[in-house]
């Protein structure tokens, strides 16, 4: 599975203005809504059940990254997106760094392969410093498009 399998371009956020883990979790749902992906309603429901998920622990994996998702039945098929922060957000993470780097996924309800294999992709892209790196230097979500790509390409 590659990432633009399911990254929303037109939901990339390359400059994050939120500075709490609410505020990003929720600026990022508001993109990929605005990008056509959820009803107004529907934001608020996926914003909350990111929030419960991360009362499970924490997604901020270390070295500056996060990947906040949830499972719910308001999409069809797996769609996520990026964003980027450059001062970074306290995000609980498992190193206690601030973050810069967010992949935010939300998963069909009945699909736990999809689930398992976007992880695993993000997850992998996102254990590459050069790839982390790269990303925090991204200034538009063309930018940010192109390294996907690239990596993307590079996987296969």
């Amino acid at each position: 599975m590659r990432m633009s399998d399911f990254v929303v371009r037109d939901a990339i956020v390359p400059d994050l203005q939120a500075t709490t883990k609410e505020g990003v979790i929720r600026e990022m749902v508001e993109s990929l809504r605005g990008a056509g992906f959820f009803k107004g309603g529907e934001s608020e429901d996926i914003v909350k059940a990111i929030l419960k998920r991360e009362l499970l622990g924490s997604t901020g994996i270390g070295r500056g990254v996060a990947i906040p998702h949830t499972k719910h039945n308001s999409v069809d098929r797996l769609v996520g997106t990026v964003a980027l922060s450059r001062a970074g957000v306290p995000f609980d993470s498992l190193d206690g760094e601030k973050v810069h780097v967010f992949r935010a996924l939300d998963l069909p309800q009945d699909r736990p392969g999809d689930h398992l294999r976007a992880l695993e992709n993000v997850s992998r892209s996102l254990r590459d410093d050069g790839f982390v790196r790269s990303l925090r230097q991204a200034t538009s979500r063309d930018a940010v498009w192109g390294l996907l790509d690239e990596a993307d390409h590079q996987a296969l």
